[in-house]
């Protein structure tokens, strides 16, 4: 079922404002964590790890969680489809890895908390190049999906195109850029959502709510 347009446009703007600042957090990790490896004071090196799980908790998971769900509403609620066009895939894709791969770091983020609380380890030993690695491949990856949502490139998939043919679609298959809402919900473009693509949805926020329940109880049996 496609959106109303103060829906989409909501959706559409929700969407935005959480990857900016998803990518912004990141690059405010990238700052952080290099400066966890070059000062030369024990106390700023401890504190950068230290408040790295707490910051990822309140700014980058929620951020990542806003912009996978806002992007998934947008593509199943206008014309874009779920995987009806390339671009959407592969930033879907894209989305779903870092979000993923942040939820199974956050326990790394506790590990190098709890060693750099401790004060009889040495501050060397506290220092670690990994969330600097981490958050750079990230802002690489978030830079790319951002640039799909921007250019969408390869046109459509050959499911696209089936579903296109079928329903007599009007689509032009080509690389564009959106100027106006519209390009979310041409006259000609009113295709509605396959059942499966809801079962897809279903799934993958599934699959998030397994990781957070295993790192919950990960996180309590580390406590212990």
């Amino acid at each position: 079922m496609m959106m109303s347009p103060a829906l989409r446009k909501f959706t559409y703007a929700t969407h935005i404002t959480s990857s900016v600042a998803w990518i912004g957090a990141v690059i405010v990790f990238i700052a952080m964590a290099g400066l966890a490896l070059s000062s030369q004071d024990e106390t700023t090196v401890r504190g950068a790890y230290l408040v790295m799980a707490p910051a990822a908790w309140f700014a980058l998971v929620p951020l990542a969680h806003a912009s996978l769900l806002t992007g998934i509403a947008l593509s199943l609620g206008t014309t874009w489809g779920l995987i009806r066009h390339y671009w959407v895939v592969l930033k879907l894709g894209i989305t779903v890895f870092c979000t993923v791969i942040l939820m199974i770091y956050m326990g790394t983020f506790r590990q190098m908390a709890g060693i750099a609380a401790d004060p009889f380890v040495d501050v060397d030993a506290v220092r670690s190049a990994s969330p600097l690695l981490h958050a750079s491949v990230a802002l690489v990856l978030l830079l790319v999906a951002t640039a799909l949502g921007v250019y969408k490139p390869f046109g459509m998939t050959a499911y696209g195109r089936r579903i296109a043919f079928q329903r007599g679609a009007s689509y032009i298959v080509r690389a564009g850029t959106p100027n106006s809402d519209s390009d979310f919900a041409r006259p000609g473009d009113r295709l509605r959502s396959r059942p499966w693509e809801a079962y897809l949805v279903l799934g993958i926020l599934a699959l998030f709510a397994l990781v957070i329940v295993l790192h919950v109880i990960g996180g309590r049996a580390h406590g212990h």
